[in-house]
């Protein structure tokens, strides 16, 4: 059987996403690596020791496991994870000698610094993919530290695969890094139809507690990268002044906490107490009862190398009005299943969305259009094409020399 060291050294799959430092990778994660296993290939997915009270190895289904390392104290804040890389990749490489892998898959660019130097220790192929890249977000002014730029660009010339998760990541990878055009795959990730799909609007609204009237949804982490500020914004200058916001997910990251603050004040301010509901971070799947219960999902994110939240909303028939950043601009299908926003203007958010609201017959057709559209996007299609890539380069025995 192909096995796959899978290097996810920052968050692990078995955690919540929606607040911390846990969010879409975290489902990426576990949705790939269970499609991979039944596909035939055996996971072994590599997770930073994060609390002492963690069973060290969980097998997750036949084929998945997580291995916790034990890498510096646990109490570490993302920001100094650099730190522990060494003896993470010390810790991999005695653990390998008695469980060996054909190939590496580092997720985000930590864990392309350990896959880095395995590549190297080992003689074995690396595959990548960043999910975020700082030069991308620098240039939407979230300051990255220039350890992280340098670090990316070398991961990045050692590589012998890039995945990119849509066509914008896949240029961010040439243009901002000088990748190789043939080394750049694109890969979408998926949604499990079996969860995310269209039903019931009033058995959601039921099971979610909302009585009101028209719903706009946000979810995802609570940082200034999400734009939740744009969101709240929009709802008081929405010609339906009786709509509500539903804010589904927690503070993340140094900033997250002081941006909830901020946020709340920006309500006050504005007096949409009565309008805007916080929600506690959910179990994923759970999240397909709120989708349903919406009548628009909003994602005003300043970047997204893909926007899995969107790609679950359409899922569920929910039109989508998202910013015209990375990957957002291949789920949204402007005008058809959603809207696309090229500013950072909350009233132009607020135009779209009344939109929507105002026309009964355009919301059905972009809500059906937008469930036929992420039908597209079945995670055994990901899985497919990841094993060929690894197969190929397993067997070319001919790895990238980035010395």
């Amino acid at each position: 059987m192909l096995r796959v060291g899978i290097i996810s050294l920052h968050t692990s799959p078995l955690t919540q996403a929606g607040s911390g430092d846990s969010g879409g990778m975290n489902v990426y994660i576990r949705e790939f690596v269970s499609s991979l296993t039944q596909a035939s290939v055996h996971c072994d997915v590599f997770v930073r020791r994060w609390h002492d009270e963690l069973v060290p190895i969980v097998e997750v289904e036949p084929g998945f496991r997580v291995i916790h390392v034990p890498a510096g104290p646990v109490e570490l804040t993302k920001e100094e994870l650099p730190s522990i890389v060494p003896a993470f990749t010390d810790w991999m490489i005695e653990w390998l000698a008695d469980n060996p892998v054909d190939v590496f898959h580092a997720n985000y660019w930590l864990s392309g610094v350990v896959g880095h130097q395995l590549k190297h220790a080992l003689d074995l192929p690396l595959i990548t993919t960043f999910h975020t890249l700082a030069r991308v977000k620098a240039e939407m002014g979230d300051h990255e530290p220039e350890e992280r730029i340098a670090a990316e660009s070398r991961v990045v010339a050692c590589s012998d695969v890039l995945i990119a998760n849509a066509e914008a990541e896949r240029q961010h990878l040439i243009e901002l890094y000088g990748a190789a055009e043939d080394r750049v795959e694109i890969v979408a990730p998926g949604v499990d139809r079996a969860f995310f799909s269209p039903g019931s609007v009033h058995g959601a609204r039921s099971a979610i507690g909302f009585e009101g009237g028209r719903l706009i949804l946000f979810v995802g982490r609570i940082q200034p990268l999400k734009g939740v500020d744009i969101a709240v914004e929009m709802l008081a200058q929405l010609e339906d002044q009786t709509a509500e916001l539903m804010i589904v997910g927690g503070a993340s990251g140094l900033e997250g906490e002081a941006e909830v603050e901020r946020i709340k004040n920006i309500i006050d301010t504005l007096d949409l107490a009565d309008r805007v509901h916080f929600v506690e971070p959910k179990p994923h799947y759970a999240l397909s009862t709120f989708y349903r219960a919406a009548d628009v999902l909003v994602m005003p994110s300043r970047s997204e190398s893909f926007g899995l939240v969107a790609l679950e909303a359409a899922a569920c028939g929910i039109p989508v009005v998202a910013a015209a950043v990375g990957g957002l601009r291949t789920l949204v299908r402007d005008g058809v299943t959603g809207y696309l926003i090229e500013d950072r203007n909350p009233q132009d958010y607020a135009a779209a969305v009344d939109r929507i609201l105002g026309d009964e017959a355009l919301a059905s057709r972009l809500a059906a259009a937008a469930a036929v559209t992420a039908s597209r996007y079945p995670w055994s299609g990901l899985a497919a094409r990841l094993r060929r890539i690894y197969v190929a380069h397993i067997e070319a025995k001919a790895l990238v020399d980035c010395n």
